[in-house]
């Protein structure tokens, strides 16, 4: 009897890919110092800051989405990016998992009842000084967004398969403190995904799709 594969971009494919990988690998190095080796020893080093991210992929059946967030134009740091759900990772958090539901939830209403967590990617280290733990979340439809005016100006969905797909895997540059700085950008529609949220969305490419 021949087991067909589930669907490229489906929530089950999405779910037997992270089960069949050691997805949390200490010896793994992702994060912005990739495209830009030689600031390495600026990004890498050990006062980083914990946070958490949810990688939110909708179950639409054969074609998920990833649920990704526009930060409000009033923030002080980062304002007006495209993002995951996340934040800091506080000291009552139990886990990674723990901050990045927490995060998701504060943010955008969306209650640990509608995700199923199956796995975490290798951290992302960030030239902002950030250690971001990206938590996979599978997101069973039905759920209703609320969402936190004072940190989020808009919530959408992006196919996985266009995320996934090399080809809108695009780089870009721009001049950072006298340097020239190298990043993912993956435009969708009237959407600018760029930097931080592209760098982690290419280590799920690779980690998953490759």
């Amino acid at each position: 009897m021949v087991h067909s594969r589930p669907a490229h971009y489906s929530a089950q494919d999405f779910r037997q890919r992270a089960a069949q990988e050691h997805l949390n690998d200490a010896v793994a190095d992702y994060g912005d110092h990739v495209l830009n080796p030689d600031m390495r020893e600026l990004f890498v080093h050990d006062r980083l800051r914990d946070a958490a991210v949810l990688i939110p992929v909708v179950d639409h059946g054969d074609a998920s989405t990833v649920i990704l967030t526009k930060r409000a134009e009033k923030l002080k740091s980062h304002s007006g990016q495209i993002a995951f759900p996340g934040g800091r990772i506080d000291p009552t958090d139990v886990s990674p998992e723990a901050a990045a539901l927490r995060e998701t939830v504060e943010e955008i209403g969306i209650t640990s009842d509608y995700i199923d967590v199956i796995g975490r990617l290798p951290d992302y280290v960030t030239g902002s000084g950030y250690r971001i733990a990206p938590v996979l979340g599978i997101v069973r439809p039905g759920f209703q967004l609320t969402v936190n005016e004072g940190e989020v100006d808009d919530v959408f969905e992006v196919p996985l398969g266009f995320l996934m797909d090399p080809a809108n895997h695009g780089r870009a540059s721009r001049t950072w403190q006298d340097q020239e700085r190298f990043f993912y950008a993956m435009p969708y529609e009237e959407r600018y995904i760029w930097g931080v949220t592209a760098g982690i969305i290419r280590a799920l490419y690779e980690r998953l799709y490759t």
